[in-house]
């Protein structure tokens, strides 16, 4: 990694985390009328009906490769929430948020080769634990619920990969833009009627606005902006602030009381974030190791696309 974390890229993942709960605290509310995949795909649809409006991207001059990269990053965007949403009907949110931070955890964990890059891991992967202990203590999980956040979480590795690979594709945010559309429109055939729903009832669809705007265009910008200034694996382990800003808005808006255990988490969790932003030196410009780095890139230009067809 750098000496040092680009400043902007860590205010820009925290503005992302903040963003993203309080997207999610609105979606809860459309899960009755819309369904989890159908809120999923409006998330993604409205998201992408606002950035279109303002980038106006001139997809006609993309190539090939920039094509290629946009596609993966949208299929892994709309996977990536429509299993999280999928999981959260079916499992507590504290052991679902546990499950899902599995992906970017492990693929901080592959990416990784110094010493302080292992602690910071160890520590972050020991506050998710930490953070959804009291939430497995008694209760068996709902296997098909698990199997979505699993699936949630290999999308969310995919999609660190792939947002760093569109970004690197494609200048501005008009790359995100169109990803929003093909998130969107691949979630359609499991939510199509739950998406329905919501655009006919007026106030569900102002709900559903938000949560677009909230949960999709907001953090997904910010965060393609913080990857064009940091690591995969430092992006990997600085994201694992995101229940911390969970459980305070939990806390704030939802009156859930925040236990000694989940204070000890969050500030394990905390003190991982701050490791890896204070950075060390690497084997390349951005810490990481060149010729895993750019065989993972390789994965999000390629492989992604082919899954698609």
């Amino acid at each position: 990694m750098a000496s040092s974390a680009n400043p902007i890229s860590v205010l820009c993942i925290i503005g992302s985390c903040i963003s993203l709960q309080l997207g999610s605290a609105l979606a809860v509310k459309l899960f009755d009328d819309g369904g989890t995949w159908g809120t999923s795909a409006m998330r993604l649809l409205v998201a992408a009906v606002v950035l279109l409006a303002i980038t106006r991207p001139r997809v006609h001059e993309w190539n090939r490769q920039q094509w290629a990269g946009v596609l993966g990053l949208g299929l892994s965007l709309g996977l990536m929430n429509g299993f999280f949403y999928a999981g959260i009907d079916l499992v507590p949110l504290g052991p679902a948020v546990t499950i899902e931070f599995l992906g970017p955890l492990l693929l901080a964990a592959f990416l990784s080769r110094s010493l302080r890059d292992g602690i910071c891991v160890v520590l972050a992967m020991t506050g998710m634990a930490l953070l959804g202990l009291d939430a497995f203590n008694g209760n068996p999980l709902n296997p098909l619920g698990v199997a979505f956040l699993l699936g949630a979480a290999l999308f969310w590795a995919i999609y660190i990969l792939a947002n760093k690979n569109a970004g690197a594709l494609v200048p501005g945010q008009g790359g995100l833009a169109v990803a929003f559309i093909v998130g969107g429109v691949a979630m359609l055939p499991m939510g199509a009627g739950g998406a329905w729903n919501l655009v006919t009832s007026i106030d569900t669809l102002w709900f559903a606005i938000g949560t677009g705007i909230l949960g999709s265009l907001v953090p997904y910008s910010l965060e393609l902006i913080a990857l064009r200034g940091l690591a995969p694996n430092v992006f990997s382990i600085l994201i694992s602030l995101e229940p911390v800003f969970a459980a305070f808005f939990g806390w704030l808006l939802l009156a859930q009381n925040i236990s000694t255990l989940k204070l000890v988490a969050i500030g394990v969790v905390i003190a991982a974030s701050v490791v890896q932003t204070v950075g060390t030196g690497g084997s390349g410009a951005d810490g990481a190791p060149r010729s895993k780095l750019k065989k993972l890139q390789d994965v999000g230009r390629k492989v992604v696309p082919r899954r698609r067809q």
